[in-house]
């Protein structure tokens, strides 16, 4: 058996292995999941709320925009409370309050510290208590609990609504008037908001340890890390360690190590004659950067939001795109024109890896376009309807706003999506066909350059497994399949498979050799990257064994980005041996710049919030849009910008690019990014993190914390970064332009003048 089957039965095991994995403890997710009482009573039988009126309230919060606007269980925007953290401590404020008044006659903060903690036994003791019965499904309350949550509603009633006494605080949401309107649907509301946060206080029967595994940290009532959380933190770091050493003494001792192939004296893809299809994918190209520069410009106006949550700079912008609606358009746009950049290259590449144009592929390519321009407009429209309320409850899920964070597109407008997937992988497989039937090393390359399509195009079905009743930790759960699974797993996997193809092409790097690095490398990264999924969902009401194996395998996804860059830099290395690979110079960076980000952005900022201990404290904190914006825009991002230009750069192969603009570009993105980064994002969720151990999330979280001085000239100093990376997103548009207009390539007579004037020089010499 060779090398390269030995590789494909060990990708077959894995994918395998990892699926049983994640499909055997999904059913513990079901089996498991906090349950949704069918009423909620007090003592004297006073029924407060039932099972309709909390999915409901699921649904007028999903239709506000959902985890658009603060989060639930950590998972959402950062702007806004947590609101299950949030009313947590709200209801326990309000139950000490009651307690002290009842016995001693004053509010609770001026009695003696001992009377203080024996009413927080007190507190402790209610509610972390079980009183849900399987039998009859309710949940019971004591009077005085009752009153605590009636008073805790109040709040949420005038915040959602346009009470003028809570205008200020509104602003430091950046949470517009009327975000709900209607009474009796905020009410509803108020009562989802209760379950959540009753989850996260209310002990599993005969554990010891809430439903959310503990989460969030609220001193009041004893939520702490439980043994299992720290214990499960240090395996996956001794995981981590081992995992490292094991793929260095492998690159060190056992990797067979071949001399880079002799590169052709020109450029091979210069053989390749550009098909309709190839040619008619150039709109895809356009059409990504326009989206990225849309989205670009909608994340600048949502950080601005954070310190001015009701105008830009004095002008009422928000009136007409509230900060729910700028952060769906900033994070759905990052999906769909990263998505849209891996479509076109798949389009671009598969008549050339198969050899031919299919009849009739430029039609469907065509289609597929204007279907695509469909979704993202449609779903865009939809999103901020929805958010305005011109929708209804049902309405709103399939044509508005589903509510959840990178799914927020109407159930219709996802369907649609999926649709348009089917379609694209249809087209590429016809183009890819002819590879497939061949038996050399180049049909290894397509078998995987189509299986990763496959999951591309299918994976995102996940999405429908879940509706607008479905209980909070099963969408989760699935939620998390087309989150991590099929942007962060198989659009990974599709781009090796790109790479794998482009530079065999090149001549850079054997056929042999680029599909059994491929295969390795998408093997390790699976290993750990399927199971891994559960790391997100440590705190979303599922028990501690996905906690566990969430631990034990995400730790393995870093693995195999510790030597990405290694592996980046030397291919780089090669492509200075041939002259002509000078024209692909701005492509390579590209890709070189996501070996360092995939190092830094997916690997150490990603594992400093991945053990369970550090993301206890940090989950729904602003070291999670740290990991988000270098692993998304440094990893995806630049990745899709790269075959963006290849795609670019084949179209005119024989004009030289004037490269100022894509050098600016490349850097002030980088730069800027960085700079995001390292002077605000990161600053502010390591102070959110030193607040969220010492008092709790709730605090981390609050307007009174995120809106002090320093936090906010921190959250000014963002501006720095995004000014630099808004450059940058200039610069790559005005380069662009400039390959329709003219101005940023040499004509080829031009450059035959040249050539004739520098040979002239020669021979006078």
């Amino acid at each position: 058996m060779s090398p390269i089957a030995k590789r494909w039965i060990i990708l077959g095991l894995v994918l395998f292995g990892s699926f049983m994995v994640l499909g055997f403890f999904g059913r513990e997710v079901y089996r498991q999941a906090p349950p949704i009482p069918e009423k909620v009573v007090t003592s004297d039988g006073r029924v407060l709320m039932t099972e309709d009126d909390i999915l409901t309230g699921q649904q007028v919060w999903q239709r506000m925009g959902g985890m658009q606007i603060g989060s639930i269980w950590g998972h959402g925007a950062y702007q806004a409370p947590d609101w299950s953290a949030d009313w947590l401590h709200r209801e326990a404020t309000a139950l000490l309050d009651i307690y002290s008044q009842k016995e001693y006659g004053q509010p609770f903060a001026g009695l003696e510290v001992e009377k203080q903690g024996g009413l927080k036994e007190r507190l402790k003791r209610e509610m972390r208590t079980n009183t849900f019965d399987p039998r009859t499904k309710t949940v019971t309350v004591s009077e005085a609990r009752a009153a605590a949550m009636a008073d805790t509603a109040k709040h949420y009633l005038a915040l959602f609504g346009d009470d003028p006494a809570l205008a200020g605080l509104r602003e430091s949401y950046a949470l517009q008037n009327n975000a709900a309107p209607d009474e009796a649907k905020r009410a509803l509301m108020t009562h989802f908001f209760f379950w959540t946060a009753w989850a996260c206080a209310t002990e599993r029967p005969g554990l010891g340890v809430t439903y959310t595994n503990n989460w969030p940290h609220e001193p009041l009532i004893g939520n702490q890390p439980t043994s299992a959380n720290v214990l499960w933190s240090i395996v996956s770091i001794v995981l981590l360690i081992a995992g490292i050493g094991v793929l260095v003494w492998y690159k060190a001792f056992k990797e067979k190590h071949e001399e880079p192939p002799e590169p052709p004296k020109t450029d091979p893809l210069d053989g390749f004659a550009l098909t309709p299809s190839m040619k008619a994918a150039a709109k895809y190209a356009v059409t990504v950067i326009a989206l990225f520069i849309l989205q670009a410009l909608l994340g600048a106006l949502t950080a601005h939001y954070t310190v001015q949550g009701d105008s830009f700079y004095g002008l009422p912008l928000a009136d007409y795109i509230p900060y729910v609606v700028s952060r769906t358009w900033h994070i759905q746009l990052a999906v769909f024109w990263i998505a849209t950049a891996f479509l076109a290259a798949g389009l671009f590449l598969a008549p050339a890896v198969g050899g031919q144009e299919p009849r009739f592929q430029r039609l469907g390519v065509n289609v597929l376009f204007v279907a695509l321009v469909v979704v993202v407009l449609g779903s865009m429209a939809g999103e901020w309807a929805s958010v305005k309320g011109f929708f209804g409850l049902d309405s709103g899920f399939w044509f508005g706003h589903q509510g959840y964070e990178y799914v927020d597109l109407g159930r219709a407008w996802q369907i649609a999506l999926f649709t348009g997937l089917v379609l694209w992988l249809v087209l590429m497989l016809r183009a890819l066909w002819p590879a497939l039937k061949r038996r050399d090393n180049m049909r290894q390359i397509a078998l995987l350059f189509a299986g990763s399509g496959a999951a591309i195009g299918l994976f995102y079905a996940s999405g429908f497994f879940y509706g607008s009743r479905t209980h909070l930790t099963v969408m989760e759960y699935w939620r998390w399949w087309v989150v991590h699974l099929w942007v962060e797993g198989f659009m990974e996997v599709f781009a090796t498979a790109v790479m794998a193809f482009i530079f065999t092409k090149l001549g850079l790097v054997r056929a042999s050799s680029a599909i059994s690095a491929a295969l390795l490398s998408t093997a390790i990264f699976l290993v750990g990257g399927i199971p891994g999924t559960f790391h997100h969902l440590y705190f979303s009401g599922t028990p501690v064994s996905i906690m566990a194996v969430g631990a034990t395998f995400s730790a393995l996804e870093v693995v195999p980005l510790a030597l990405i860059g290694f592996e980046a830099w030397e291919t780089y290395k090669t492509s200075g041996r041939a002259s002509w690979m000078e024209k692909y110079r701005w492509p390579t960076r590209f890709f070189l710049g996501v070996a360092f980000w995939n190092l830094v952005g997916a690997g150490l900022f990603g594992f400093m919030i991945n053990p369970p201990v550090a993301l206890y404290y940090m989950q729904g904190l602003n070291t999670t849009p740290v990991h988000g914006h270098a692993a998304l825009f440094g990893v995806y991002g630049l990745l899709a910008l790269g075959l963006v230009l290849i795609i670019l750069r084949r179209l005119r192969p024989q004009e030289a690019w004037k490269e100022a603009p894509l050098r600016l570009a490349f850097w002030s993105m980088n730069i800027g990014l960085g700079l995001m980064i390292a002077l605000s994002l990161l600053p502010i969720g390591l102070a959110q993190a030193a607040a969220s151990i010492d008092t709790g999330l709730w605090y981390a979280r609050s307007a009174e914390f995120l809106q002090q001085p320093v936090i906010e000239y921190l959250r000014w100093a963002r501006f720095v970064g995004d000014t630099v990376f808004l450059v940058g997103v200039g610069a790559l548009a005005y380069f662009v332009a400039g390959l329709k207009f003219g101005w940023s390539y040499v004509r080829q007579e031009k450059m035959l003048e040249r050539k004739k004037l520098v040979e002239a020089a020669e021979a006078a010499r």
